[in-house]
């Protein structure tokens, strides 16, 4: 290993505009249930699941339905 490195000719990081942040969210019990399920038929992790889910809502600007 080096003592020091060059980085003058680097590139910033391309997908750093895609990065994840941690939050804590509280989610109801069968939400989780059924994202585990979910994880369970198709190998995706439980989390990545939601995310997904969140980020199709998010892209295509889906709005709550509220029953009054």
């Amino acid at each position: 290993m080096r003592k020091e490195y060059d980085f003058s000719e680097s590139k910033r990081n391309p997908y750093a505009g895609r990065l994840k942040k941690q939050v804590t969210l509280r989610l109801n019990l069968d939400v989780i249930a059924y994202f585990k399920a979910l994880a369970e038929e198709t190998g995706i992790p439980y989390q990545n699941l939601i995310n997904l889910y969140l980020s199709e809502c998010a892209h295509s600007r889906k709005k709550l339905k509220w029953a009054s």
